[in-house]
């Protein structure tokens, strides 16, 4: 029988869904979104965030493996614009990748993040946007950011469907709301 969790209710582009509740450190917990596999939600956030963006001038739209995938796809049919994906394992096929490192708050490990060698060029001199579905600490974002300088791409914008922790340090993001932490 399934574990009863608390879970945080949200509305998020015109719908609603209730995050359950994790504990990711002793004593706080996070309300996890996890769009995989919810593509009405996905193509919702989509369409709100590519009205968000429509007034700002960028080549390409940049997420990091693996939940944010879906959305950069859907945002990248809203848009017109292409997206790419840096994976979090380098495989051979990767050829010389570019690198930065990361510590996500879900994770909480150290992990890699890598622009494939086929994705310089279409990197290389482009206005990025940055996507994740969620913006918790900023690591894996400073990770993406360090991939995008080293690639000689200029970052005109940050965006995400929720950001979280202490709402002041993300005034600069596009989102679609905010997620408080919850601390016991």
């Amino acid at each position: 029988m399934p574990q009863t969790r608390d879970t945080y209710l949200v509305d998020i582009a015109g719908l609603q869904r209730h995050l359950p509740l994790f504990e990711v450190a002793p004593g706080l917990r996070i309300a996890v979104l996890n769009i995989l596999g919810d593509t009405e939600l996905v193509q919702a956030s989509a369409k709100a965030l590519a009205s968000k963006l429509s007034a700002l001038y960028y080549d390409i739209l940049v997420t990091a493996e693996a939940k944010s995938i879906p959305l950069a796809h859907a945002l990248s049919i809203e848009t017109g614009k292409p997206y790419v994906v840096l994976r979090k394992i380098y495989k051979p096929y990767m050829g010389v990748a570019l690198s930065a490192e990361t510590v996500s708050i879900t994770t909480g490990k150290p992990q890699m993040l890598y622009l494939d060698e086929k994705d310089h060029e279409l990197i290389r001199g482009k206005r990025a946007v940055l996507l994740d579905d969620v913006i918790s600490t900023g690591s894996t974002l400073r990770g993406m950011q360090r991939v995008m300088e080293k690639a000689g791409a200029e970052v005109v914008a940050e965006a995400a469907i929720f950001t979280e922790g202490d709402n002041d340090n993300w005034n600069h993001i596009i989102a679609l709301g905010h997620l408080p932490l919850f601390k016991s």
